[in-house]
């Protein structure tokens, strides 16, 4: 055979589907793998929580609960126990032995779920006192391994979930305030902040550079349901899509009937939905905007009624009283509001003071009780409206440029809870997507 002859045979086998059929079933190792990378291991963001699970609300529970059910989608490097009341580390340590019984189950799906020994390691004793006026006392174990999570050497942040008060965050910042540049704050404030109110304002004032999202009512749209189709409402979700189900949802109905409240697990919620380094995006934890100052009103008497702020504005009350050769912070009187009480500090030089933050729009009335005569039976009012932050004043904390707050936009309240609706309209879509995941357990 002439070689043009030869040529023209190759040429033709070549284009012909036999050569195709040939190649492929004799080369099937050729590919484009040498011009890809390899797959990388996803890289979890990492997370420290802080909860008053045990104290004064059961929701902690149910949101430890789904935390866990999420465990693969993170790296859960610390759990605090920073309680209001009884509340202690062994809270943790019970949903985490529910969750040993379930991981079985939940390993089938992801071996990417933490082993319950691991969790038991970095669960840790917080704060079990409001801090005093000055807003930080001493270090904890909790205080102290918030610390050592946000100085290891990761380029990631350490994400900071707050589901109780500030007082370990404003403790580590205030013994190690080099962190602020390696960790990010979501707060769930409200009614935390009611209670914390000294320990927020330690924050704001001192570490106004902090990256915070101060949630206070934003989170109310995980829970507030009125337009939800009716078998994810709050009061339906449990019976239809959790009852039953592994050990943890056999708990579940401990808390609240098993009706759905949750009220912390948005902070977990914006980091598994969402870009989280964009608070004012879409997420299931909500959308915010930037705020430049944090609200405070500071009254040198007795205010009234007809004195206005904003709802989850800090008030600050000076009363004067006598000089006394006590340590400044010493408590000296306490005061009365919605039949709750609080401590109120000596300042010095004859001053005494009291920090509040109310959770709602209201009108709210204060008595002080003291043995000291000048700070005995003083009566006195406030009266709160939204949106927050209120209109400016000299007395106002000034934040830096990373502090996010609700929206003020009065088409994403839900009734007088601003920002809610930003959560409220993922719902459900995050409600499904874990109903999904208590499947596992059938």
């Amino acid at each position: 055979m002439s070689l043009p002859l030869l040529l023209r045979t190759v040429q033709t086998f070549i284009k012909s589907p036999l050569f195709i059929f040939y190649v492929a079933i004799c080369f099937p190792i050729i590919s484009f793998q040498g011009c890809t990378e390899p797959p990388t291991k996803k890289e979890l963001p990492r997370i420290l929580i802080s909860s008053d699970i045990g104290g004064t609300d059961p929701d902690d529970f149910q949101s430890m609960i789904h935390l866990l059910m999420y465990a693969n989608e993170v790296s859960i490097e610390g759990l605090v126990s920073s309680p209001y009341g009884p509340g202690r580390k062994k809270d943790f340590l019970d949903i985490i032995d529910l969750y040993e019984k379930d991981l079985p189950k939940l390993k089938k799906h992801s071996e990417s779920f933490p082993h319950p020994d691991s969790l038991r390691n970095i669960t840790k004793q917080g704060e079990t006192e409001l801090a005093p006026f000055k807003g930080f006392r001493e270090a904890t174990e909790g205080s102290d391994w918030i610390i050592k999570c946000a100085k290891k050497d990761d380029d990631q942040p350490l994400w900071v979930l707050v589901w109780g008060g500030l007082e370990d965050v404003a403790q580590a910042l205030h013994d190690a305030p080099e962190i602020k540049e390696r960790i990010k704050v979501y707060w769930i404030g409200g009614p935390n902040k009611k209670w914390g109110a000294y320990a927020y304002s330690y924050i704001a004032e001192n570490h106004p550079d902090l990256w915070m999202i101060e949630a206070n009512a934003t989170y109310r749209g995980w829970f507030m349901d009125e337009d939800s189709p009716e078998d994810i409402s709050s009061k339906n979700f449990y019976k239809n899509y959790i009852k039953g189900k592994g050990h943890m949802g056999k708990d579940f109905v401990n808390y609240y009937n098993g009706e759905i409240k949750m009220g912390d697990t948005p902070s977990l919620a914006y980091i598994l939905n969402g870009d989280p380094n964009d608070p004012t995006g879409e997420s299931w934890g909500g959308s915010f905007e930037p705020i430049n100052r944090s609200s405070r009103a500071v009254f040198n008497e007795i205010s009234a009624k007809t004195d206005t702020i904003a709802a989850y504005d800090i008030i600050e009350w000076h009363f004067k009283g006598p000089e006394k050769e006590v340590p400044q912070d010493s408590v000296c009187f306490q005061f009365e509001i919605w039949e709750q009480v609080w401590n109120g500090y000596y300042l010095g030089n004859g001053t005494y003071g009291a920090r509040y933050s109310p959770k709602k729009p209201e009108t709210g009335t204060f008595r002080t009780t003291s043995n000291i005569s000048e700070l005995d039976g003083l009566t006195g009012s406030y009266t709160s409206i939204t949106p927050w932050p209120h209109r400016p004043s000299k007395t106002d904390f000034q934040l830096g440029p990373n502090w996010y707050g609700d929206k003020k936009d009065p088409e994403q309240f839900i009734d007088v809870q601003q920002g809610a609706k930003t959560v409220a309209k993922h719902r459900k879509a995050f409600l499904m997507d874990w109903a999904e995941r208590w499947k596992w357990f059938e």
